[in-house]
């Protein structure tokens, strides 16, 4: 288990704790045991019990409970807690804005164990009831429900790939001389994943029984020879594959997807007197095999350049790839800068002399310090006199580092009429600033389109952070009529956010190809509060490329000089 998954754990025991009424010393126990492992640069699982216990918070009896977790998959603490409740009151939890409290208030008042028992009561009319619940909460709670109805069945792609990169490892430990990875829609790149689909090319018929047995298997849905079905601990179910090694081209095109991809190349065949299927590429009259060995090969045997899984989703990527001229995608590995990040000064894990060391050792040769302003006062954002403060506190950390420089940044908020969070003189001073919005979602598409105006109309904001404001799986965007803010960036010069945090995502791929269209240029940015939290760069440039973008179509792809040079603040001098 990874740390992301071993904090989900501690997370939920301390969730289940605080429903229990249990000692709040306890409960803070477990959820700042979940915090630092998942901001932790280290994986756990690789540390020692002594060093474990090194870790501020981390005592014998959770090191110990640590321990379980990473040599079985499960706790047995973690188990005995969700039987004292009904399995469905974690689903209440997963609710967006109803939290421990929410679920305790909800199960104790009223008995609610299920979300129809939730959705009857706030139909009802009774949550309202509660103290400290209000007619408000009720319908906020409605809109979760009706949000989590249109997302059911969909789970991050972090949480996908993390589910499948433990489950491949075992298989792989099982079967060296296999061909094994996984497909279907993680391997696209796409943002949510239902299942998660693996393919197993020239493994022996065995692989099944190691499939089926692996140790986080809850239950076996299906078992045949060359495909078998099982439901994992965390609630995907996972399906493999097994195909001869001759054909492993073909079963990766044909079960990557998309599916209407797979159409339009199955159509392409049939033109040319072939079928295709999982097992290759087939004359019709001869049924001689044509290819099917690599994916290269099934393209070119049908006219075509080889399309990155990232584009087969039938949005012109047929006619490119025969046309030659598909993008060249932009990697990670072409980042040079990450322009936004957190630090200790608000709401980080780290100070700015460890993120840029941590930013330095994964590659990058510039970052941003952007910090909160003052509207987000949980965050313990700066004013102006902080701001400016933090901001010299940065440039002389240049002079202790070499390899990497510190720009002083700030993330500042748009407030509801539009104007900055602080003053011009201020942003003036800095050397980029990324302009928010963090509050008063609910606006009109009007009223929010004509706040984003207004910001972007500002000659100090350079980037739009977080465009659209959505939570995958949580929380839709807010509305905005994007062709005129993207009309008005690209006027201005103002960049537009690809946001790698996993559930914001934002842009999304289609309103990132969209802005490309209109001439505005992206930044990729990790938005890290923690050291471990840059490695989110690789979630927003899978982003990118599904958007087509290539480095040329990406600000932080360039070296300083000219990223600076690109900035909206640094040609609105220079004309």
């Amino acid at each position: 288990m990874n740390n992301l998954a071993i904090a989900r754990v501690l997370t939920e025991i301390g969730d289940l704790l605080e429903i229990k009424a249990e000692n709040p010393f306890k409960i803070r126990a477990y959820r700042n045991a979940a915090d630092t492992i998942a901001h932790l640069g280290t994986p756990i699982a690789e540390m020692s019990d002594e060093d474990r216990r090194g870790i501020p918070g981390i005592g014998k009896d959770l090191a110990g409970k640590i321990a379980e977790l990473i040599e079985t998959g499960s706790a047995r603490y973690h188990q005995e807690l969700l039987q004292e409740f009904p399995p469905s009151i974690l689903d209440l939890l997963h609710l967006q804005g109803v939290g421990p409290k929410t679920v305790a208030a909800l199960f104790h008042g009223l008995g609610i164990r299920t979300l129809e028992d939730l959705e009857l009561a706030a139909r009802g009319g009774r949550i309202r009831s509660l103290k400290g619940m209000g007619a408000k909460k009720e319908a906020l709670i409605l809109k979760a429900l009706e949000d989590r109805q249109r997302f059911t069945g969909r789970r991050l792609m972090v949480e996908a790939a993390d589910a499948a990169a433990s489950l491949v490892a075992a298989l792989r430990e099982y079967a060296p001389d296999a061909d094994i990875s996984p497909v279907g829609s993680l391997r696209r790149g796409c943002e949510t994943c239902g299942d998660i689909d693996i393919l197993a090319a020239g493994a022996p018929p065995s692989i099944m029984d190691a499939f089926t047995s692996y140790t986080l298997v809850e239950r076996i849905l299906a078992r045949g020879e060359t495909k078998s079905s099982v439901l994992i601990r965390g609630g995907f179910q996972a399906d493999l594959r097994v195909v001869p090694k001759d054909s492993l081209g073909a079963a990766l095109q044909y079960f990557t997807g998309s599916k209407a991809h797979n159409i339009a190349l199955r159509d392409r065949a049939i033109s040319r007197g072939c079928k295709l299927n999982e097992y290759g590429l087939f004359r019709v009259d001869t049924n001689e095999f044509v290819a099917g060995a690599d994916e290269p090969g099934i393209y070119a045997a049908l006219g075509l350049a080889f399309v990155p899984p990232e584009l087969r989703e039938n949005r012109g990527e047929i006619d490119a790839a025969e046309a030659g001229t598909l993008p060249r995608l932009v990697t990670r590995e072409d980042l040079r800068g990450d322009l936004h990040m957190h630090t200790t000064v608000t709401d980080g894990r780290a100070d700015a002399e460890t993120m840029a060391r941590a930013a330095q050792a994964s590659g990058l040769d510039y970052i941003a310090i952007t910090d909160h302003s003052q509207a987000l006062a949980m965050a313990n954002g700066l004013d102006e006199a902080r701001a400016l403060d933090h901001a010299a506190a940065i440039r002389a950390l240049n002079g202790r580092l070499d390899g990497i420089r510190v720009l002083a940044g700030i993330e500042c908020d748009i407030r509801a009429d539009g104007t900055m969070d602080l003053a011009d003189d201020c942003l003036a001073q800095l050397d980029i600033v990324i302009a928010s919005i963090h509050s008063a979602f609910s606006m009109d598409e009007t009223q929010m389109t004509e706040r984003i105006l207004r910001a972007i109309a500002n000659p100090h904001v350079d980037i739009i952070g977080h465009p659209t404001g959505r939570l995958i799986l949580k929380r839709e965007g807010y509305r905005i009529q994007l062709e005129r803010v993207l009309t008005a960036a690209a006027e201005a010069g103002v960049a537009m956010e690809i946001n790698s945090q996993v559930d914001r995502l934002d842009l999304d791929d289609t309103k990132a190809r969209i802005a490309k269209e209109h001439g505005v240029k992206i930044i990729i940015d990790s938005d890290a509060h923690s050291t471990a939290g840059l490695g989110a760069l690789r979630w927003g440039a899978l982003t990118a490329r599904r958007a087509w973008l290539e480095p040329a179509d990406v600000l932080n792809t360039q070296p300083l000089d000219a990223f600076l040079g690109s900035l909206r603040r640094n040609r609105t001098r220079h004309t």
